[in-house]
C-alpha cells in the first residue's frame, strides 16, 4: 500500500475538550498564556470597533445565557448566522457553541429561496443577521417556519427587533452566578462525535449539502496549522467571508490560539483592503485568487506602498502561472504560501511549511499538514506512487463527520476505512508536495465558493423552454471557473440571442450573483450515460476542441 504520510511530527490532540472549553477555559486558551493587556482581538478596519479574547468570553457567556433562559435554546439546536463580516459574528458563533449548539453559517448574498433553502436543511431554530440582509431573513425565516421573534441582530437597530447588546444586558442580568452552564461532552463520547457546525458545500456532487463539522476537526485543523505558521505572525487580515470554511477557521478560531490581532473588513472593496493593509502593516495578506489577480492588475494597487508585506497566502481555487509570475515579479522579495482542501476536510489536508515559503513551491497545494494521511487512487483502482496522478483521498482528525440527514451522500464520499474521496485528480512529487491536476468531481469552483451543476440544471429545467440542460464549469481569469450551460430547447423554440438572455436573466433572478452562468450555448442533446448521467467529461472535451454550437455570453458578467 502507497500511502502517503505528514512530515511534520503529530499533533497532541485534546479529545474530551469542546471547542469552547478549548479556546476559552483551558492551557490552550489565550486567556490563561497572556496578560489582560497583551490579549488580541477583534477588529472593524473601518469604525475600530474592537472586542479581546476576554470580551469575547463575557459578551459570548452572557448571550448563549439569554438564549438559554429567555428563549429557549437547546443542546443540539442550530442558529444561522447570516452576516457579512462583522466583530459581533464570532461572539455569537461562540455563544451558541458555548451551550452546545451548532452554528450555520450562510452567505449574505443569497435571496429568500436559497436562504430558506439553508434554513430549513440546517433546521435552524434561531437566525441572527444584520440591518443590510433583514428583508431577506424575515422572508425566508417566514417561509422556513421561524418565528420572528427568533431573528436576532448582529449589529444595528431596527424597529421590533432584539439586538446583540439586548441579549449581553439580558444575559448580564442573571448575575455572575445565574450563568447557563458552558456545554459538556456528554459521556462515552469524544469531540469528534459532537457537531459543532454546519457549512453548506456541494460536495464532489449534487445540490448544496450541510457538511458537520465537529468539534474536534476545528481544533486540530487548528493545532495542524499553528504548527506551520510563524510565531511572528500576530496580524491576520479578514477580508474573506466568514461564512466560508476559510473564516471559520483561520479567521475565528486559528488567531485566537495564535493570540492574533483579526482586522475585519465588513464589506470588501479593493481600496478599503488596501487601506486596513497599510494602516495596520499587515504582513501576510490570507487571499483567493480573484484578490491576487486584482493585487497585480488593479492600477489602484500602484498607489499604496506595500513594502511591508512579507508574504501571500492563497487558498480556494488554483492560481494560473501568469498571475503567480506578476505576483513575485510586483511584489520582488515576498514569501507565498497555500493550501489545498476543502469544507469536508474542515480547510486543509496540505499547506506549506515555513521552509518552502517560495514561488518557486507555488504551483504545489504544499505538503501533508499533521497527523494527515494521503494516498492517490489510479483510475484502474491502484494506489499511485511518486509522481503518479489519481483522485486524491485523505484521512486525519479535521476530516469532517459527513452530510447531515444524507446518508448516502456520506457514503460516497467517506468511506468506512475513514477517507475522504476529495474528488479532485493530483499527484504528490518526492518532496512531498501535492499537485493538483484537474477536478474529477462536478462541483464548479467559482471565486473560490462552490456551485453545484445539478442546482443550476434543476432552475433551468423548471423554465418553460428549457427541455434538457447541462452546467459545467469553464475556465474565467478573474473567478477561475464560471458555470456554462447546455441547453435543449423544447420543440418549436427557435435558437436565438433573446431566448439566450432570457434564460440568463432567469438565472439572474432566481440565483446568487456567483451562481449566474456566464454563457448558454444551444445543442440538440445532452451526452448521457445508459442509466442517464450527464457525460460532463464529453462536454469538457467538446468545450476544449473548440466547436460551438449557437452561444449566448453574457456581458455583464465579463466584467464582474
Amino acid at each position: 500500500m502507497v500511502i502517503f504520510k505528514s512530515r511534520q511530527p503529530p499533533i497532541d490532540l485534546p479529545t474530551e475538550l469542546t471547542d469552547w472549553d478549548w479556546l476559552f477555559d483551558s492551557s490552550y486558551s489565550p486567556l490563561s498564556r497572556y496578560p489582560p493587556n497583551e490579549l488580541a482581538g477583534f477588529q472593524n478596519a473601518i469604525t475600530k470597533e474592537r472586542v479581546n479574547w476576554a470580551q469575547v468570553k463575557e459578551y459570548s457567556t452572557y448571550i448563549s445565557t439569554a438564549l438559554v433562559k429567555k428563549y429557549g435554546l437547546k443542546e443540539g439546536q442550530t442558529i444561522s448566522l447570516f452576516s457579512a463580516n462583522t466583530i459581533w459574528y464570532p461572539v455569537a458563533m461562540f455563544s451558541g457553541l458555548r451551550v452546545g449548539a451548532k452554528i450555520s453559517g450562510a452567505s449574505p448574498a443569497y435571496n429568500v429561496e436559497e436562504m430558506t433553502f439553508a434554513l430549513k436543511t440546517a433546521d435552524a431554530k434561531f437566525l441572527m443577521t444584520t440591518p443590510g440582509s433583514m428583508d431577506v431573513a424575515v422572508a425566508s425565516a417566514k417561509a422556513a417556519g421561524l418565528p420572528l421573534d427568533r431573528v436576532f441582530l448582529l449589529e444595528g437597530n431596527l424597529p421590533g427587533y432584539t439586538t446583540v447588546q439586548d441579549l449581553i444586558r439580558m444575559g448580564k442580568a442573571f448575575g455572575e452566578a445565574g450563568q447557563a452552564p458552558a456545554f459538556k461532552l456528554p459521556p462515552g463520547k469524544k469531540n469528534k462525535d459532537v457537531c459543532g457546525f454546519l457549512s453548506f458545500s456541494s460536495g464532489t456532487t449534487g445540490l448544496p449539502k450541510a457538511v458537520m463539522i465537529s468539534h474536534q476537526n476545528v481544533i486540530a485543523q487548528c493545532l495542524q496549522i499553528q504548527q506551520i505558521t510563524p510565531t511572528t505572525q500576530k496580524k491576520i487580515l479578514a477580508a474573506l467571508p466568514l461564512f466560508h470554511i476559510t473564516g471559520l477557521v483561520h479567521q475565528m478560531h486559528l488567531p485566537i490560539l495564535l493570540n492574533a490581532e483579526v482586522v475585519m473588513l465588513p464589506a470588501f472593496t479593493m481600496e478599503k483592503m488596501l487601506d486596513a493593509i497599510v494602516e495596520y502593516q499587515l504582513g501576510e495578506l490570507l487571499m483567493v485568487p480573484p484578490i491576487l489577480i486584482r493585487l497585480v492588475r488593479d492600477p489602484i494597487v500602484d498607489k499604496y506602498d506595500l513594502s511591508h508585506v512579507t508574504r501571500f497566502s492563497s487558498g480556494a481555487a488554483p492560481l494560473s502561472e501568469e498571475i503567480i509570475h506578476l505576483l513575485q515579479k510586483k511584489f520582488p522579495g515576498t514569501g507565498f504560501k497555500q493550501g489545498y482542501g476543502m469544507t469536508e476536510s474542515c480547510s486543509c489536508i496540505t499547506a506549506h511549511p515555513p521552509e518552502k515559503f517560495d514561488f518557486k513551491y507555488a504551483h504545489s497545494g504544499g505538503a501533508i499538514v499533521a497527523s494527515t494521511e494521503v494516498k492517490i487512487i489510479k483510475e484502474d483502482g491502484t494506489e499511485a506512487d511518486v509522481n503518479e496522478s489519481g483522485e486524491v483521498l485523505a484521512r486525519g482528525p479535521q476530516v469532517v463527520m459527513g452530510y447531515l440527514n444524507n446518508p448516502e451522500a456520506t457514503a460516497n464520499t467517506f468511506d468506512a476505512d475513514g477517507w475522504l474521496h476529495t474528488g479532485d485528480q493530483g499527484a504528490i512529487d518526492e518532496e512531498g508536495m501535492i499537485h493538483i491536476t484537474d477536478r474529477i468531481k462536478e462541483l464548479i469552483k467559482v471565486k473560490g465558493i462552490g456551485v453545484a451543476p445539478a442546482e443550476l440544471e434543476d432552475l433551468l429545467l423548471g423554465h418553460d423552454k428549457v427541455e434538457d440542460v447541462a452546467v459545467m464549469g469553464v475556465k474565467d481569469d478573474y473567478s477561475g471557473e464560471l458555470p456554462k450551460a447546455f441547453v435543449v430547447l423544447q420543440p418549436g423554440i427557435e435558437k436565438s440571442t433573446a431566448v439566450g438572455r432570457e434564460l440568463i436573466a432567469f438565472v439572474k433572478e432566481k440565483k446568487v450573483r456567483y451562481k449566474w452562468v456566464k454563457e448558454i450555448e444551444f445543442v440538440d442533446e445532452i451526452p448521457k450515460s445508459p442509466s442517464g448521467k450527464i457525460l460532463r467529461r464529453v462536454l469538457r472535451d467538446q468545450e476544449k476542441s473548440g466547436k460551438k454550437g449557437f452561444v449566448v455570453k453574457d456581458e455583464a458578467k465579463a466584467k464582474l
